[in-house]
């Protein structure tokens, strides 16, 4: 299935930043996930949800270039223009471009983050990747990006180890943002963390990918999460698409009998 919004509805660009075409990935007889088509526009932000086990991860890490599909294909428009399918380029040119094209923030951020590196060497490092090499101007960004997701600055020699797991979530987006991606994948990003600290990361999360043009998939099974942070949304159930649209639309006028017990199971709550 393939989500028909018009981009410009969305002030977006007319050609799409990530392109998928019928994903599908298999475990045995067990679907990951199956036919999932949909373009991405720049600045779109897109949500998946669904139950534990729908599928929503398994698509994720295909579309992330982690896991290869069994079937279909994933297109990216590279900065020197064309969509590329991430998995016919080399290993190499792929990981340059998850290096610097966009950038995957995990639901535990130590899956993200060098634990027993300096916050500033986290940060600093992804500069590397591209290319800097100038000391001074890498700590200078590595300080300024900790000021912007609320991190003391005065506490960038200090290692994650030392972080709340709130601190490491947001040193991880630091990470993340500091080389410029286009397109940011989220697994998650409030999992495991304390309603207060969820609140305010979630606050943090939608003002930098607004003020930074991001265009970004988050996975989350939480629907509060998804209508704040979405402009579209996939439904998934058993590795499927079923139900797909603007998130309020989705939200407030669920077609699918699986959507519409999501949304009933937050009203009731």
């Amino acid at each position: 299935m393939t989500l028909a919004v018009n981009p410009a509805q969305l002030g977006a660009d007319p050609a799409p930043i990530l392109s998928a075409g019928d994903v599908s990935r298999f475990y045995g007889e067990r679907i990951g996930c199956a036919g999932v088509s949909f373009d991405l526009w720049p600045g779109e932000v897109l949500g998946i949800v669904g139950e534990s086990g729908s599928g929503k991860s398994t698509l994720l890490r295909c579309l992330a270039g982690i896991d290869r599909p069994d079937q279909g294909e994933v297109r990216f428009a590279g900065r020197a223009g064309g969509m590329l399918d991430i998995f016919s380029v080399s290993e190499q040119e792929r990981r340059a471009m998850m290096r610097t094209e966009w950038g995957i923030v995990h639901q535990n951020p130590r899956d993200g983050l060098r634990m027993h590196v300096s916050a500033g060497g986290n940060v600093g490092e992804r500069l590397m990747d591209r290319g800097d090499r100038h000391y001074g101007r890498i700590r200078a960004a590595a300080a300024d990006w900790l000021a912007r997701v609320e991190i003391d600055p005065g506490r960038i020699d200090d290692r994650p180890v030392q972080f709340s797991g709130g601190m490491q979530q947001r040193l991880q987006i630091a990470r993340v943002l500091v080389s410029g991606p286009r397109l940011v994948f989220m697994d998650e990003p409030t999992g495991g963390l304390d309603v207060s600290v969820q609140a305010r990361l979630l606050d943090l999360v939608r003002v930098l990918v607004r003020d930074l043009g991001l265009a970004a998939i988050i996975v989350t099974h939480d629907l509060a999460v998804a209508r704040l942070l979405t402009d579209r949304l996939m439904v998934m159930k058993a590795g499927r698409v079923v139900e797909q649209g603007l998130t309020d639309q989705v939200l407030d006028d669920p077609q699918h009998p699986y959507t519409q017990l999501l949304t009933s199971a937050i009203l009731s709550a």
